[in-house]
């Protein structure tokens, strides 16, 4: 399978990306930094590598292009890339809501608007969106975290219905804490968190489904609950 990856160099999504390396699938993947893209590219030198900030509408626009002159065919699109600033909606810094938007929401939108033609063209493809559980319940100082993360969903599940008729499968992948670089400095044992292999473990185990079954949304909590 050919497989892009968003926001690749860290957390989940290089959970995931190591995770289709080592089942042999070739891989594009992007990320803001270039340092942390060449630490992938030393560690897998099959992948393809892209630096683009994805909030940038003309910069993942650029990386759908890139995709699609290095691809023949796209299989697998998993819109990873996300971005976290807690705070309440009336105490947070002006501008928040929308660089959160334009992270969690907009790179997706504009990926997927690229990317899935090609996939309706092929009648197949599987795309998830990196949702949250804050797509399901407002937390607190989830803020304009939660705003973008419930568009993101809605986005998610208009596109299910869109394209299920040509054979297009989407997925919204709902996460819990998670042990990344997120939660650095935050003291709490491991044990609190999920872990971001088993995250890509679920995206590649929904991949390897029959074509007739589809897994429409799904929650991963930490065993012991939400943080």
């Amino acid at each position: 399978m050919n497989v892009i990856i968003t926001g690749a160099s860290r957390g989940i999504g290089k959970a995931i990306t190591e995770k289709f390396h080592r089942e042999g699938h070739s891989i594009i993947v992007c990320s803001r930094s270039e340092e942390k893209l060449k630490e992938l590219k030393d560690a897998m030198p099959s992948i393809h590598t892209f630096s683009c900030d994805v909030s940038v509408k003309k910069e993942i626009e650029q990386f759908g292009q890139y995709v699609l002159k290095t691809f023949d065919a796209v299989d697998v699109l998993i819109n990873n890339a996300g971005v976290f600033y807690p705070g309440k909606i009336l105490e947070e810094t002006e501008g928040c809501l929308e660089k959160m938007i334009n992270t969690n929401l907009y790179s997706a939108y504009h990926l997927t608007r690229i990317l899935a033609p090609k996939m309706i063209a092929q009648q197949s493809g599987y795309i998830f969106n990196m949702c949250s559980v804050a797509s399901l319940k407002a937390y607190d100082q989830g803020g304009s975290y939660s705003i973008s993360k419930f568009a993101l969903l809605g986005f998610s599940k208009t596109l299910r219905e869109e394209l299920k008729e040509h054979q297009i499968k989407v997925t919204s992948i709902l996460p819990g804490a998670t042990l990344t670089d997120s939660w650095a400095g935050s003291n709490l044992p491991e044990n609190r968190f999920s872990k971001a292999e088993d995250i890509a473990m679920l995206v590649y185990t929904i991949t390897q489904l029959s074509p007739f079954s589809v897994v429409e949304d799904i929650v991963i909590r930490p065993q012991l609950g939400d943080i």
